[in-house]
C-alpha cells in the first residue's frame, strides 16, 4: 500500500479500500519502525491522525477535497507551521512555534493532506549533506536496503555495517529519507542551490525545484531570498506534478510569485521524440565527476537520441565562475537574513545582562552553529562598503551571465538540459565529513547552484544504481515557466529507465507488507 504512487493511493481511498486512518497509522508505524533514520525532527501524531479523522468523514459524504485528501505529507522544518514547533534544525529556534502556516503548507492542508510531522536538516539549510542540524545527522535508507548491504558483504571484512551508513545530501535530507523510506507520499523540501535535487539523487527519489515565482515563499524561513525555492520531493514524477499543480499560482503574501493564473499539470504522453532537442552542456563534464555518473549520464542521451529526440552539446560559458559567484551573493544575503535573530523579539536569547550588545553576541553565539556563523562572518565582509563593489556588484552581474548563458541556449532550440545531479552516488558518513562545510557544498552543488541564479525549473529523477548498489540520478533543467514541458519529458525518460524500489528488509520486519496489493488489485485509475 504505502509503495504505490499518490494517484494510486488517491483512488484507492476514494473507492473505498482504504481509509484514512489506516494510511495514517500504517506511516506512523513505519516512521517508529525507522527511527533510525533520524529524518523527522517532530512527528505530529495527534495531528495527523484528527485530520484522517476529518478526512474519512468526507469521503463517507463523498466530498473529497481533491487528490491529496488523506494523503500523508511531510515538511522541512524551515517552514512555518501554525501549533508546530518549527526549529530549522537551530538551538536559535528550538521552542520556536509560529502562530501562521506557510502558503505552500496551508495549500497542502486545504486539499486535505495529513502532515505526519517536520523533517530533518542542516542548520537553517546551510549545507549539502542534513549532517549539520543540533538534532542528528539524517541517515540514508539505502544504508540499509538489501541493494547495498549485499554489496558491501562482498567487499567488507569484518567491518561493522553500522558505521558505514550513507549521507543523504541536503539541506533536504530529512525529506528526501522520508519519501524514500515509505513513510509518507510527499514532502515539502527547500531549494537554494540544490538542496532538494541533492538529496533526491541520493536517496533514489524525485527531487522537483519550480521555476522561482510559481510557487509562494511565504512562510519559508529565508536562506536565500532571490534564490530560495519550495522544493517537492515524491517517488515518482507525476506525483510531483500533481503536488505543482495545488502549490502552484500567484501568492498576495509573496510579490515574486507570479501574477498570471497557473493551470493544473497534468502531464501528456511524449510521443513525437523529433520535436524534442536535448542539450547537453559541455562545462559539467568536470574531471571531479565519476566515471559512473558520466556513463549514465552518456546512456541517457543515448537514449533520448535512439527514440528520435535531437541531442547536441551546447555551452555555458560562465559555468567556472558560478561557485564563487554563488558563494558571494549566498553568504551576502544569509548575512541580512540572520540578523533578525537578536535575542529580542523571538527566539533563542541567552542570560547575559551586561549590556544589549553582550547578549546580542551571546545569544548569536550560543544559537548559531560554526556554519551559521562562518557564513554570516562571510557575507558582512562582501557587504563592507569598500568591499561591496569588488564582490557583491561584481557577483550579481556575473550572475546575469549565468542566466544570460541559458536563455541564450535555450533561445537557440533546446528544450530541456540533461546533466548529472551530483558527482558521484551517496558517501558514507565518515567520508562525508572529513572536508570542511563550505567545500562540501560547493562540490556538491556543482550542477545545481547555477539553476537558483537563473532562476529556472529542474527535476532530478534516478536513472539507475551504481556497482555498489545506490541510486545515481539526473538532472533536467527546462525553460523558465516551462515546468509542465520539462516534468513531461522527464515522465517519459523515468518510464523508459525503470529506476528499481528500494528494499528495506533488514531495516523493516515486515517491509513486504509496504508493496501487498491485495485490496489495490482493484483500482482502478481515471
Amino acid at each position: 500500500m504505502l509503495g504505490r504512487t499518490l494517484r494510486e493511493v488517491s483512488e484507492a481511498l476514494k473507492q473505498g479500500l482504504v481509509t484514512p486512518t489506516e494510511l495514517c497509522q500504517r506511516c506512523l508505524s513505519l516512521i517508529k519502525k525507522t527511527k533510525i533514520l533520524n529524518a523527522y525532527i517532530t512527528v505530529s501524531e495527534e495531528v495527523a491522525l484528527k485530520q484522517a479523522e476529518e478526512s474519512e468523514k468526507r469521503y463517507k459524504k463523498g466530498h473529497s477535497l481533491g487528490d491529496l485528501d488523506g494523503i500523508p505529507v511531510a515538511v522541512k522544518d524551515n517552514f512555518s507551521t501554525a501549533g508546530i514547533e518549527t526549529t530549522c534544525a537551530s538551538n536559535m529556534l528550538k521552542g520556536y512555534v509560529p502562530p501562521y502556516n506557510a502558503t505552500v503548507v496551508q495549500k497542502l492542508l486545504d486539499q486535505g493532506a495529513l502532515l505526519m510531522g517536520k523533517t530533518n536538516l542542516d542548520e537553517f539549510a546551510m549545507g549539502s549533506g542534513s549532517t549539520d542540524g543540533i538534532f542528528g545527522p539524517v541517515k540514508n535508507p539505502w544504508s540499509y536496503s538489501k541493494q547495498y548491504r549485499e554489496k558491501r558483504k562482498q567487499k567488507s571484512h569484518g567491518e561493522s555495517e553500522d558505521s558505514h551508513w550513507l549521507i543523504t545530501g541536503g539541506s533536504s535530507g530529512g525529506s528526501a529519507a522520508a519519501v524514500s523510506a515509505f513513510t509518507c507520499f510527499a514532502a515539502l523540501g527547500s531549494d537554494t542551490g540544490g538542496s532538494t535535487r541533492n538529496p533526491a539523487a541520493h536517496c533514489g527519489v524525485v527531487g522537483l525545484k519550480p521555476s522561482y515565482g510559481l510557487v509562494s515563499r511565504h512562510g519559508l524561513i529565508p536562506l536565500v531570498n532571490s534564490m530560495d525555492v519550495p522544493g517537492i520531493l515524491t517517488r515518482c514524477v507525476d506525483d510531483a506534478a500533481i503536488v505543482l499543480g495545488i502549490l502552484a499560482g500567484h501568492d498576495p503574501k509573496d510579490s515574486t510569485t507570479i501574477q498570471d493564473p497557473v493551470k493544473p499539470f497534468t502531464l501528456p504522453s511524449l510521443t513525437d521524440m523529433s520535436k524534442l532537442c536535448i542539450g547537453i552542456p559541455k562545462e559539467y563534464l568536470t574531471p571531479e565527476l565519476s566515471s559512473e555518473v558520466q556513463s549514465l549520464w552518456s546512456k541517457a542521451a543515448n537514449l533520448f537520441e535512439s527514440e528520435g529526440a535531437k541531442v547536441i552539446e551546447v555551452s555555458l560559458p560562465h559555468t567556472s565562475y558560478s561557485i564563487v559567484c554563488y558563494h558571494v551573493l549566498c553568504t551576502s544575503e544569509v548575512a541580512s537574513n540572520m540578523a533578525r535573530f537578536d535575542g529580542l523579539e523571538y527566539g533563542h536569547r541567552c542570560d547575559t545582562d551586561v549590556s544589549t550588545e553582550a547578549m546580542y553576541a551571546a545569544t548569536r553565539r550560543e544559537g548559531f552553529n560554526d556554519v551559521v556563523r562562518g557564513r554570516i562572518l562571510s557575507g558582512n565582509f562582501f557587504l563592507l562598503k569598500e568591499n561591496y563593489e569588488n564582490y557583491f556588484v561584481k557577483a550579481q552581474k556575473v550572475r546575469r551571465l549565468i542566466a544570460r548563458d541559458f536563455v541564450n541556449v535555450f533561445n537557440s532550440g533546446v528544450d530541456v538540459l540533461l546533466t548529472p545531479t551530483t558527482l558521484s552516488e551517496a558517501v558514507p558518513h565518515t567520508e562525508f565529513i572529513r572536508e570542511d562545510n563550505r567545500t562540501r557544498s560547493a562540490q556538491d552543488d556543482l550542477f545545481t547552484q547555477a539553476v537558483n541564479m537563473a532562476g529556472l525549473p529542474a527535476v532530478s529523477v534516478p536513472m539507475a544504481l551504481s556497482s555498489q548498489g545506490l541510486p545515481i540520478g539526473l538532472q533536467f533543467i527546462g525553460r523558465a515557466f516551462c515546468d509542465q514541458q520539462l516534468l513531461t519529458v522527464a515522465k517519459w525518460f523515468e518510464k523508459q529507465v525503470q529506476f528499481p524500489v528500494i528494499q528495506l528488509q533488514e531495516l523493516m520486519d515486515d517491509c513486504s507488507s509496504i508493496f501487498e496489493n491485495e485490496k489495490l488489485a482493484s483500482v482502478s485509475l481515471k
